[in-house]
């Protein structure tokens, strides 16, 4: 007689089941400052640089923390720097999906959202549009 349940089956071929175990967050065992637990990260996919043709690095999200109200900006005296006492600022993490993202953020135990990724806009470029003739707009062509 076959074994009718999952478990059963299982337990013929001796397959020991995967023990339940209670996910304890990140933020407990991590050793963080209580400061740094409170702080709200945001998660969105950068968007192209403009001075770039490419599009290298745009498929990643990217993780990093708003900035502190109050965090003590101040402009260094002698090389006119920009200073701040949030030592969270210059801080990025980049991950593969937006998905691995928001699982590393609820991990950590940290507030979060999720801005959209920006709409990719590529105008139609066409070389012989300079030459076109349009009657409501001057414009001058120099060839030297």
């Amino acid at each position: 007689m076959a074994p009718t349940t999952q478990t059963e089956q299982d337990k013929s071929k001796g397959i020991a089941p995967i023990p339940t175990k209670e996910v304890v967050s990140a933020d407990i065992v991590s050793g963080a400052p209580e400061q740094l637990r409170h702080r709200v990260v945001r998660i969105f996919q950068p968007a192209r640089s403009t001075t770039q043709s490419g599009s290298a690095k745009t498929n990643r999200w990217r993780l990093d923390w708003d900035i502190l109200p109050g965090g003590g900006r101040w402009e260094n005296p002698l090389m006119g720097w920009g200073s701040s006492a949030d030592y969270m600022q210059g801080t990025r993490m980049s991950f593969r999906s937006k998905e691995d993202a928001i699982h590393f953020a609820e991990k950590q135990g940290w507030d979060y959202y999720v801005q959209p990724p920006p709409v990719k806009k590529i105008p139609p470029k066409n070389y012989a549009e300079n030459y076109v003739y349009k009657p409501s707009k001057l414009r001058i062509a120099r060839t030297k």
